[in-house]
Formats: structure tokens, C-alpha cells, sequence
């Protein structure tokens, strides 16, 4: 898994990109060693801002489409669940303890965990087909490889790469 990368403030694409830049790629480099992957991150506007997306094209980084207002096909949101659910549990007091109880859980997240969420994808995908693109009632379900899926948040913002 990724490591976890928390942006205090706001986000525009300026900062996206450098987030990409320090945090992402070196990730995806580390994880995925130079095999294929596909980009995935959702339809907030500095991820599709024309700067974000040139940066992304001009590095031959491959995108995939992800249709807007989407969070139940998103395996990343799930993770934001199971972490929201560990923090009402846990109760941080200040903000230091928050991220510190943040990060403890990201990394406590089990691969098969997260091999059982990118798997459920195709399934969401058909269910929304069936669906005619309304929401659908998604959660969990499981499958995959470990080294097949990196995940990596910003501040909220969910950046995916997975292998093709």
C-alpha cells in the first residue's frame, strides 16, 4: 500500500501536481517498479484541471476515466470508511493525535483488505450498468494480489493506481 500523505489547507491543481510529484509517483515507482499501471483518482477539479491533466499526459501516465459524483464505485472511499469508523472508536483529542490515529490505521489496513476492494470494482461497474447509472448499494466484497494495488490519499482527495 501506499504511504499516506496528509495537505494541510486547500488543494488547486498547482499543489496537486507537486502532491503527484513528491509523494505519488515516487510511490507508484517503489510499488509497481516500472510495470504498468493505470491512474485513478476522482473528478475533484484540481485533479481535472487542463495543467493536471497535460502534467499527467506529458509523463505518459495512463488515466482512467471515472465517472463523476461516484464514491460507491471507489475502493478508496471504503478505506476513508474503515479509518472514520477506527477514529469514533479511538477518539483522538487533538489534531497531532488524529493524524497520528490516521496514519497507524492506514498502515494497519490488511493487504487482503485491500485486494477484496479493487477486486469488487468490475462488480460495481456491472451493477451501476444494471443500474442505468444510478447509485448502487455497494460495500465490500474481496479477491486480488498484493502487489497489484496502490493506494495513496491526499488530504481526502483519493489517487489510485492500480495495475493494468
Amino acid at each position: 500500500m501506499g504511504s499516506l500523505h496528509i495537505w494541510k489547507g486547500s488543494i488547486n491543481a498547482e499543489r496537486c501536481i507537486q502532491v503527484l510529484e513528491q509523494h505519488i509517483l515516487p510511490s507508484r515507482r517503489r510499488l509497481f517498479q516500472g510495470r504498468p499501471c493505470i491512474f485513478q483518482h476522482d473528478n475533484a477539479r484540481p485533479h481535472t484541471a487542463s495543467i493536471t491533466t497535460s502534467w499527467l499526459r506529458r509523463r505518459r501516465i495512463r488515466v482512467l476515466k471515472w465517472p463523476a459524483c461516484s464514491p460507491d464505485l471507489s475502493p478508496t472511499e471504503n478505506i476513508w470508511h474503515i479509518i472514520k469508523r477506527k477514529m469514533r472508536q479511538r477518539r483522538p483529542k487533538t489534531v497531532e493525535q488524529l493524524e497520528a490515529c490516521i496514519r497507524q490505521e492506514w498502515d494497519n489496513i490488511a493487504i487482503p483488505k485491500l485486494e477484496q476492494l479493487v477486486s469488487s470494482v468490475p462488480r460495481r461497474l456491472q451493477t451501476v450498468i444494471k443500474r442505468r447509472g444510478d447509485a448502487t448499494q455497494c460495500t465490500r466484497i474481496l479477491l486480488l494480489r498484493s502487489h497489484d494495488v496502490v493506494i495513496d490519499a491526499v488530504c481526502g482527495l483519493a489517487l489510485s493506481c492500480w495495475k493494468m
